[in-house]
């Protein structure tokens, strides 16, 4: 049973940005919307329609105006959105120009730096003008391999602000993982730090860059920005240049946005690359744009006067998103290091000097701080905060508990899941609706979200494939070196003709809740009934013994058997006590299927470069198949263990 955790007061709806869209809605449509049920389903019966609100309600800075909101709603992939206009990303991020702290950027080992949004204009303009000079041009790719720090935000919004094309890497990535990326796109231009921190220790980036550069020739110029230290030799590094030097000194220069048109491409972004080469996809700049305004404005009620912080890496899309947040004039708070250096409550530490009202993360470094102990409500002043955002991986039912337990009482719990591939969310919060334990709040406005059975018809209050039946502005506009577009075609339309299938497992309940049970190409099923892993990390997660676990199904004498692999905190052990408690909490809470077969103890993990968990990874490595490019998982020695296990082996 689901439990009520949160409901907004009157108050707090009538102050919120959704009330104000939906009194728009009503006034220009003749139409008496009263909650988000109402206002949900109108937006995906009148998507052009809601778009065209959109447009005007996030105040899109534009010099030509669209010539219509979308060519074709019945094209997917392939809609045109918002043909004939003209616009730059970059100047709708910029289009506050006062003292207001625009970033704030917190480091493991360095004092804490801030700009304003007027030196923040000043920074982006000297950056586009050195960048200009050295030859990049519209549609040239420039990338970044660096920590989540000003300067990588500056050269992003430098580098779309002259039409140039941006992609990302966080400096822990490795040599073949970056060229794994980079190598595809060719870009002109790299940025990145000669360094970045972790647990306390100095890590350099520059070997690695000297080494990718040798298989990287399309690089004309290597920025280098000063981070762990203020000088460092770059002598091995071909046109490498110091970013003080790159950029500049002069202070009266003004950023030259180049008008272009809405589906001019702005990011390209990766797919995991666990079965081959990453997908690049890439997105368009207005597509991104107003789908983020969008759901920062409207989802997450973002305003002027927010404090916003995402846990994040510049190789997740959640950098991308949080970057936004700079179109509605909030305060950014950027964090690079370890979260629990040198303590557990280190972000929540920050959460209190920094005043922030939004507090972004995942559901994984919720679980960790759960096993920590800690009560960050017990230990720091919070009373700004009032949103927690959670993604990466379903939050628990306990997750969501310790929230409201240890956290904060009146805050708006928004558990949200969406994609890389769309740079957004599929569902998401609803500040002026309820929170329930284990559910994400709503279905994101104009996205036609549905759950497919196993007939591809849509079902509610049962499980099926996660499908958006109707196209959305921030689809990617095509896949890089996909000429004939069989790849983005195959990534997302080969099961259901013209409907997107994400591949995740979900259940929409009668009230519009969306429940996620997983990765639907790692959902198990026991007997020919399909389980989904999230409902057996549930109540794993409640465990103080075990740090982290995955589970796969294991073909297995005609049908397919649940395996559960755990990773035990330090001087922990697994006892037949132990498996025993897994089992029965599993089968009480849950189901006798969801019972594991087997539980094994294991020393690691395997995540990828973007910290997903890799269940089909580890079900090829225990069934002896090969396992393509490792170099896309952030432990990829974690996966020789699993492999060398005879206990799971069925040859």
């Amino acid at each position: 049973m689901t439990k009520l955790l949160w409901t907004p007061s009157e108050e707090q709806i009538s102050r919120s940005n959704m009330m104000r869209f939906m009194k728009l809605v009503n006034e220009r449509h003749n139409l008496n919307f009263k909650d988000y049920p109402g206002l949900y389903q109108w937006s995906v019966d009148n998507i052009a329609d809601f778009w065209r609100l959109m447009w005007e309600f996030a105040e899109v800075k534009h010099s030509k105006s669209y010539d219509r909101v979308v060519d074709d709603l019945d094209k997917m992939p392939g809609a045109k959105w918002f043909p004939g206009a003209k616009l730059n990303f970059a100047e709708n991020l910029l289009r506050y120009r006062d003292d207001q702290p625009a970033l704030i950027f917190k480091s493991e080992s360095q004092p804490t730096t801030r700009l304003t949004y007027g030196e923040l204009n000043n920074e982006v303009a000297r950056v586009a003008k050195a960048l200009k000079d050295s030859g990049v041009n519209i549609g040239d790719r420039v990338v970044g391999f660096m920590p989540n720090m000003p300067q990588t935000i500056i050269a992003m919004l430098a580098a779309v602000s002259i039409g140039a094309t941006w992609s990302s890497c966080s400096p822990d990535f490795g040599i073949k993982g970056v060229l794994d990326r980079f190598g595809q796109i060719r870009p002109k231009v790299l940025f990145t730090a000669n360094g970045y921190f972790f647990k306390g220790k100095e890590i350099d980036s520059l070997e690695r860059i000297s080494d990718i550069l040798k298989d990287l020739p399309s690089i004309k110029r290597v920025v280098v920005v000063p981070y762990t230290r203020q000088s460092a030799d770059i002598s091995n590094i071909p046109n490498a240049v110091h970013y003080k030097e790159f950029a500049g000194d002069k202070t009266d220069l003004e950023v030259e946005f180049e008008q272009l048109p809405f589906e001019h491409p702005l990011y390209i972004m990766y797919s995991s690359g666990t079965t081959g080469l990453p997908k690049c996809m890439v997105q368009s700049s207005g597509g991104i744009l107003i789908h983020q305004m969008k759901e920062l404005m409207l989802h997450t009620d973002l305003k002027r006067d927010d404090t916003i912080f995402y846990f994040t890496t510049c190789g997740w899309m959640m950098w991308n998103w949080l970057t936004c947040s700079l179109s509605v004039g909030a305060t950014l708070v950027l964090f690079d290091g370890n979260p629990f250096h040198p303590h557990p409550g280190a972000l929540w530490e920050m959460a209190q000097d920094e005043k922030i009202t939004v507090f972004g993360t995942s559901a994984g470094y919720i679980s960790a701080l759960m096993s920590s102990g800690i009560s960050p409500k017990d230990e720091y002043d919070l009373s700004p905060l009032r949103a927690v955002l959670s993604t990466g991986s379903p939050l628990s039912v306990e997750g969501f508990e310790f929230v409201y337990n240890s956290i904060k009482s009146e805050l708006q719990l928004a558990s949200i899941s969406g994609g890389t591939d769309l740079n957004g969310c599929f569902a998401l919060g609803n500040p002026i609706g309820p929170v329930y334990t284990g559910e994400l709040q709503c279905r994101g406005l104009a996205m036609k979200v549905e759950a497919y059975n196993d007939q591809g018809e849509p079902v509610i209050n049962q499980q099926g494939e996660l499908v958006c039946s109707a196209p959305f502005p921030s689809m990617p506009i095509y896949f890089w070196d996909d000429i004939d577009g069989k790849k983005y075609h195959n990534a997302y339309f080969s099961i259901y003709p013209n409907v997107w299938r994400h591949g995740d497992f979900i259940e929409i309940n009668d009230r519009g809740g969306v429940t996620i049970f997983g990765r639907s190409d790692a959902t198990l099923n026991p007997g020919g009934v399909r389980i989904g892993t999230a409902e057996i990390y549930r109540q794993v997660e409640q465990f103080k013994e075990i740090a982290d676990s995955v589970i796969v199904g294991q073909n297995w004498k005609n049908d397919v058997r649940v395996i559960l692999f755990v990773q035990l905190v330090e001087g922990a052990e697994l006892t037949d006590d132990l498996v025993n408690r897994i089992k029965q909490t599993i089968k009480t809470n849950a189901s006798p299927r969801h019972v594991p077969a087997k539980i094994l103890a294991v020393p690691d993990i395997p995540y990828t470069l973007n910290m997903k968990k890799v269940e089909l990874a580890v079900k090829k490595a225990i069934e002896g198949k090969p396992i393509l490019n490792k170099d896309a998982l952030k432990n990829p020695e974690s996966l020789d263990y699993y492999e060398s296990l005879k206990e799971v082996r069925v040859d």
